[in-house]
């Protein structure tokens, strides 16, 4: 069967990519094509070279829909599984279904599956319990080598960052499980953008007054509570009406207006203020058939506004939109973009899309910031390469005025290490691994291993860690003992002696000494600090202890020192370093 598309090249690589990769492992894999960029047009085609049965799952009808018939223009007959679409058949090869419908429906999917294809995977959580991960464990029960593959615009998730752990050009996104082991393709928006695939997306700041939701409370996913907002939205009407004039005034020379509302009180108030006849609102309480009435009527350009609460993020198709209006807050980098992937398609006569973002919602469209999250408001993205292996990691961090690197918050090196070329065939074959180096760790008393800052158990001994707090705590009940919460160091040489005084963050101190001339302190003192000379970026060995005074500026300081009263001084037993717990950090 030929087919009828030629696969625009990235989306043969894409095609290729997946090839690739499930030829050789079984491992969860993900492509990342941004919104436009035609992912319907690559499951078509991987399903169309399937030889074995395949399940393609999404969460609501339209990409099922969609699918379906992108599949089908190949002049093959796929089955559609969706209760939406009053259809539930699984009786072909390939079969289109609804996540929701087939979770509810698992006693009709126990037939071997080879492959597992999840459009908009960024909504697969990692909890066992999920509708995706029931699917999969129970098809997985009929073919332990099932493969499953994503797809997305957005691969991120509120609360975890990265959806996936491994990425193709040789870095890791995290220490922790992911729903997706490998990410195996990506293709960035601007690619699209810049040769002419999606509409320029313009930019603009409100020229009137905005949102504060600064100072509303955030639960744990980073978003607000419904009656929250409308109580901060009720204080502010002239500003939702101020808004919506300039929204007025900037679609008189545009196609199609889209408005993402905060809440449905909200979403409401915009409606009011808008032409009636040339305005629809849908919300998640808006009847099924009405909604697609009103959907149909706006993309037949019958209708300029179409107002939203939260529905039209995704399988929506509007090609003719050309202006975005955003006056909902969200600290969902997936959910930004994806908002704003509504109006970058293609369309005869758009020249661009008008993106006004009225809630202050500062996502950068081009590069998101996903991940850790920022330590303090003033960190930025900085460079930092690993003395182990090279590799340039992004880290939050801080630099100077010359752009040097002066802080970062770093933990271990993000870039993955090939298996050597000289090993054998089958190691060859294995994963690659993580470098192992960490710019900040916690050593372990037992084997000397360097551990991630939060470990409870040694990755090499397996033995337990003393905890930080313990050792605080433990400390602070010892009438013969002093903690202090160091607030810097000072050093000073005199022959082969350094001394290091601990200043509190009270006006306390500590000091001890090290004399480079024996080997076993000068060990001591470069396991401590020369280890972490430099935030880790450039570990050293130092030799004397006037070497140590010059490159003063750059020595770690601990955290907390720990000491006991000997007859007649204080001795330092303990320097923590890098410390996340309970008790307060140093300034």
């Amino acid at each position: 069967m030929n087919a009828p598309f030629t696969l625009r090249p990235y989306q043969q690589e894409a095609v290729d990519a997946t090839l690739r990769h499930f030829r050789k492992s079984d491992d969860s894999a993900v492509i990342v094509l941004p919104t436009g960029a035609g992912k319907s047009l690559v499951i078509a085609e991987l399903a169309r070279l399937a030889r074995r049965r395949i399940l393609v799952l999404t969460h609501v009808k339209e990409l099922v829909e969609q699918n379906h018939a992108k599949y089908e223009s190949y002049g093959l007959t796929g089955s559609i599984f969706a209760a939406g679409l009053k259809r539930k058949e699984n009786r072909h090869q390939v079969t289109f279904a609804s996540v929701q419908s087939v979770s509810a429906n698992l006693d009709q999917f126990r037939d071997e599956y080879s492959l597992v294809i999840i459009d908009e995977c960024h909504r697969v959580s990692g909890d066992d319990t999920s509708q995706y991960q029931r699917i999969i464990e129970l098809l997985r029960q009929q073919n332990d080598s099932l493969k499953v593959l994503g797809l997305t615009a957005t691969p991120y998730r509120l609360a975890m960052g990265w959806i996936y752990r491994y990425h193709y050009r040789g870095f890791v996104r995290g220490e922790q499980d992911k729903p997706f082991q490998h990410c195996i393709y990506e293709l960035p928006l601007s690619y699209m953008i810049n040769r002419g695939y999606l509409t320029r997306p313009e930019l603009v700041n409100a020229a009137v007054a905005q949102y504060d939701f600064s100072a509303l409370p955030q639960d744990r996913f980073g978003e607000y509570a419904e009656k929250d907002v409308n109580q901060l939205l009720s204080k502010h009407k002239r500003v939702t009406r101020a808004i919506v004039e300039q929204v007025m005034e900037l679609a008189a020379e545009r196609q199609g207006v889209m408005v993402f509302a905060a809440t449905v009180n909200h979403a409401r108030e915009i409606t009011g203020y808008l032409p009636e006849h040339q305005t629809a609102l849908v919300t998640g309480a808006t009847d099924l058939k009405d909604r697609d009435l009103l959907i149909q009527r706006f993309k037949q350009w019958q209708l300029k506004y179409l107002v939203n609460v939260s529905v039209l993020t995704t399988g929506f198709d509007a090609p003719h939109v050309d202006f975005i209006a955003i006056l909902r807050p969200t600290q969902s980098v997936s959910l930004y973009q994806q908002i704003v992937g509504r109006g970058l398609r293609l369309d005869e006569g758009k020249q661009d899309c008008l993106v006004i973002d009225y809630a202050g919602n500062s996502v950068n469209l081009h590069h998101p910031e996903v991940g850790e999250p920022k330590p303090n408001p003033d960190s930025e993205p900085v460079q930092v390469f690993c003395p182990g292996c090279g590799f340039a990691n992004i880290f939050w961090g801080k630099t100077d005025g010359e752009g040097h690197v002066i802080e970062h918050y770093g933990r271990r090196c993000q870039g993955l290490l090939e298996p050597a070329e000289a090993e054998a065939p089958a190691v060859r074959k294995g994963r690659p691994q993580q470098c192992d180096y960490r710019f900040r760790f916690k050593e372990c008393p037992h084997c000397g291993g360097e551990n991630d800052i939060a470990a409870r158990n040694c990755h090499q001994c397996h033995k337990a860690i003393i905890d930080p707090d313990d050792q605080l705590r433990d400390a602070l009940k010892l009438k013969d003992a002093m903690v202090i919460r160091c607030a810097g160091i000072s050093l000073v040489a005199s022959g082969s002696k350094l001394r290091i005084t601990y200043h509190g963050e009270d006006g306390e101190a500590l000091s001890e000494s090290f004399d480079f001339s024996k080997p076993g302190q000068r060990t001591v003192f470069n396991r401590l600090f020369g280890r972490r000379f430099a935030n880790g970026q450039a570990p050293k060995a130092f030799s004397s202890a006037d070497e140590v005074l010059e490159l003063e500026a750059l020595l770690p300081a601990p955290d907390f020192v720990i000491a006991r009263k000997q007859k007649h001084y204080w001795q330092v037993q303990e320097r923590v370093f890098d410390y996340q717990g309970s008790f307060r950090k140093a300034y």
